[in-house]
């Protein structure tokens, strides 16, 4: 059919660009993460209480958003170089914006990158940026069956964080279900449970980060 002959051009296209910035990482010694999740789990406020706790890495941050730069401005009052993508209603990056942003870093003082996707369990699972792994959320205050749902998301990430454990006695969400539903859909997942509000697991992630850069 002609349109999924139009998708696969577009990912053609961009899975060549995504290799181009793949190649930059590896010459500059950047490892980058592709952070995903749906609209308000969290992906924001984890970045700003774990960058403060890995000032030892030199960090960079690409915000991807529908609209405005109110995330940018977050991670900048950090001292943290950032640039904002805004999609003007798209429901993902693709590697050609990433490359775009890429210009806008100055990538001899960077070690780590996250790229901050659009809030969207659908549409960015089929896009490569050329990171080196796709780190998915999912919060408290969602659906433990969310990986059942999402399935090409959580089939494609290497890491799940699942979010606002603190909220865990107000809801009815249950990290070991979450848990055996990602690993029906993706048996290699890697997985960290924390509160961006109270710092609780913060300390285990970001030392896991550190083995990675």
């Amino acid at each position: 059919m002609p349109v999924i002959t139009v998708e696969r051009k577009v990912l053609e296209k961009n899975d060549q660009i995504a290799a181009v910035n793949r190649k930059l990482f590896g010459e500059r010694k950047i490892t980058a993460f592709n952070l995903l999740s749906s609209p308000g789990s969290g992906k924001t406020t984890l970045l700003e209480k774990l960058l403060p706790q890995i000032k030892d890495i030199m960090c960079g941050v690409i915000e991807g958003d529908v609209q405005s730069d109110r995330d940018a401005q977050r991670i900048n009052s950090l001292g943290i170089p950032v640039v904002q993508i805004v999609t003007n209603g798209g429901c993902h990056l693709d590697a050609g914006l990433v490359k775009d942003a890429l210009a806008n870093l100055d990538l001899t003082s960077i070690r780590l990158l996250f790229i901050e996707n659009v809030g969207n369990l659908v549409c960015p699972a089929n896009y490569d940026l050329g990171e080196k792994m796709k780190i998915v959320m999912m919060s408290t205050t969602e659906g433990d069956d969310k990986p059942l749902k999402y399935t090409p998301m959580f089939r494609t990430a290497n890491v799940c964080i699942i979010n606002k454990i603190d909220l865990l006695p107000h809801v009815e969400f249950n990290p070991d279900t979450a848990r055996e539903n990602a690993l029906k859909i993706n048996p290699e997942l890697s997985f960290f449970s924390v509160s961006a509000k109270t710092g609780e697991g913060m300390n285990e992630l970001a030392d896991w980060i550190r083995t990675q850069v």
